[in-house]
Formats: C-alpha cells, structure tokens, sequence
C-alpha cells in the first residue's frame, strides 16, 4: 500500500511529470534524496510504471476523436484484436465484457479517414461508433485511499 506523502508524489507527479525532485520535495515536506528513494522504491513495486508526455493531438491535424465498440464475427476474435493493435490511429483499446468484446478509442484527421480504418475491420466485425465532442472528465487516477 501507499501512504499519505506517497499518495502526494503521486498526485504532484499526475499534474506534471517533469517536476523535479527539489519541487517534489518542497510539496511532500522530505528532503531531494528521500523523495528519489520513495520514488525508487514506487518504480520497484510497480505503482509507478513510467514517466509521460501528454500532447493535444489536435497540433498534429487529428481533429476527430472516437470511441468504437467492436463486436468480431464468430472467429474473428484474434484477428480483430490484432488489426486494432496494428492501426496506428487506435491509442487506447480495452478488451471487455458484454457484447462487445472491444472499446476503443482512435483520432483521426477526417470522416473519410474514419471510413477508412474502419473499413478494415468491418469485414472482421461490426463497429458502433460515437465521435467525441467535448471530453467533460479527462484521464485521472481513481481515489487512492
């Protein structure tokens, strides 16, 4: 488990991951080398798994986001799951249950270029499709206590 200033690195570290350690210390109260070694000791356990980038894909002429539900033709389970691993436009994707073995999310610069990825994977499975227009609740950690 995680204690109260482990919770904090993690929180700082949510907001920026750039911070350095002499910021994350004046935020959790402990000097830079105990926050490296928490931060160590974190990575060692798993709770961290890596340090990103968050850019706006916008800047690089994706202007439509999409969630796709994919439901794949008897048989085609693997196949789909690897067609969407292969497509570069799809960034998140997450096997579930229900009817719908898959939920997918993907960017793409147009309608057209919607068309086209899914087109390949409409012969492997039928596809529901909702264009984002506004993210109400952006990507944050659940409660950690």
């Amino acid at each position: 488990m995680t204690d109260e200033i482990d919770q904090t690195l993690i929180a700082a570290l949510m907001e920026d991951s750039r911070r350095s350690l002499k910021a994350l210390a004046q935020i959790s109260g402990l000097s830079s080398p105990s926050v490296a070694e928490r931060l160590r000791r974190l990575e060692e356990r798993g709770v961290l798994k890596g340090y990103t980038v968050e850019i706006d894909p916008r800047h690089f002429g994706y202007q439509l986001q999409a969630i796709v539900r994919v439901r794949p033709l008897p048989g085609k389970l693997h196949e789909v799951e690897r067609l969407i691993q292969a497509t570069p436009e799809f960034t998140e994707c997450d096997k579930v249950t229900g009817e719908d073995c898959f939920i997918a999310r993907l960017y793409v610069r147009s309608m057209e270029q919607l068309d086209e990825v899914l087109d390949r994977i409409n012969s492997h499975a039928e596809t529901n499709t909702a264009i984002v227009k506004k993210t109400s609740v952006p990507r944050r950690l659940p409660p950690m206590n």
